[in-house]
């Protein structure tokens, strides 16, 4: 069994690079960033503050979250569209600053990843959700190179985006998941630093797949 925790700022090509790892390895891919966007947008369509704890815990409590593959299912509702959005990337960072969803999201991601092989990328994958991963990745690259992809991806999908906007933005969430108190952005110890801002996602997917292979024959 081998499982890759991949962590990360946003746009450093967490996702795109986990997903190709993951089935060319034949392992499950976990997005736990969108689990987080799909609870930040729907804390945010109630509009209930952070400092309301109980109406958190009690919205939680009546919460159905699936994922199938690289659909999100929110209480029924197919949202892998709406958390796409540069204001759902907030909402996420926003919400995962607060102890009852982190509490909840993590004990469902370690359940998920129960007894499996995975590939499984956020923030905090290394450092807290699984602690003891056979592999862990840090995937950074420079702000101004994050914000370009991410302005790119906008744009392809039909989205108008402003780049100067989108840089801010992806400062502002690189801040918000630094400084939260609760589990923040950072390279676990035994975590291989990669810097995918002169690499193509093919290179960077080769090297995990390396790293990966080398593990497993060391088990």
């Amino acid at each position: 069994m081998l499982r890759i925790a991949i962590d990360g700022p946003g746009g450093a090509g967490k996702s795109t690079i986990a997903k190709r790892v993951a089935s060319e390895l034949g392992l499950d891919y976990i997005d736990t960033g969108a689990m987080y966007r799909a609870i930040g947008l729907k804390i945010h369509r109630a509009g209930i503050p952070a400092e309301e704890g109980e109406k958190l815990e009690e919205l939680l409590a009546l919460t159905q979250l699936d994922v199938e593959g690289e659909k999100i299912f929110l209480d029924g509702e197919d949202v892998s569209e709406a958390i796409r959005t540069q204001e759902a990337s907030m909402y996420a960072s926003a919400c995962s600053r607060l102890p009852a969803v982190r509490r909840e999201l993590v004990a469902m991601q370690r359940r998920i990843a129960e007894g499996k092989g995975v590939v499984m990328d956020g923030r905090d994958i290394g450092t807290n959700v699984l602690t003891d991963a056979e592999l862990k990745i840090f995937l950074t690259a420079d702000p101004h190179v994050r914000a370009k992809r991410r302005y790119d991806q906008l744009l392809a999908a039909g989205k108008e985006a402003d780049l100067e906007t989108v840089y801010a933005e992806t400062k502002a969430r690189d801040e918000q998941d630094r400084t939260r108190a609760l589990n923040p952005l950072a390279q676990a110890e035994d975590a291989v630093l990669l810097d995918s801002t002169d690499l193509t996602i093919d290179e960077v997917c080769a090297r995990i797949i390396q790293l990966a292979k080398e593990r497993e024959a060391q088990a």
